[in-house]
């Protein structure tokens, strides 16, 4: 008898849905105290959950959860770029 693989489930912390690992991108602070997109989910650190939509990462930086997710302060110019990398997604 075959059973079904789990899949996991992260929730966004934009938008607060839970969804499937696959369908997010991984946000995460490296060892080294940068923050970074982390497209193959593999990267050391903290890490973070987005969906691939821009509202969700307006959402996200807005209410500072994506700050008290990673624990670390972000600054604008880094927010700037991960708003850039993920519209190229």
């Amino acid at each position: 008898m075959l059973r079904a693989r789990k899949i996991p489930q992260r929730m966004c912390v934009g938008c607060r849905e839970k969804k499937n690992k696959r369908e997010l991108i991984r946000v995460v602070r490296t060892p080294d105290a940068t923050v970074v997109l982390d497209p193959t989910g593999k990267k050391a650190g903290r890490g973070a959950y987005i969906c691939p939509q821009n509202d969700c990462l307006t959402r996200a930086i807005k209410s500072k959860a994506l700050e008290r997710a990673l624990s670390i302060e972000i600054s604008d110019e880094v927010l700037g770029e991960l708003r850039s990398q993920l519209v190229q997604q």
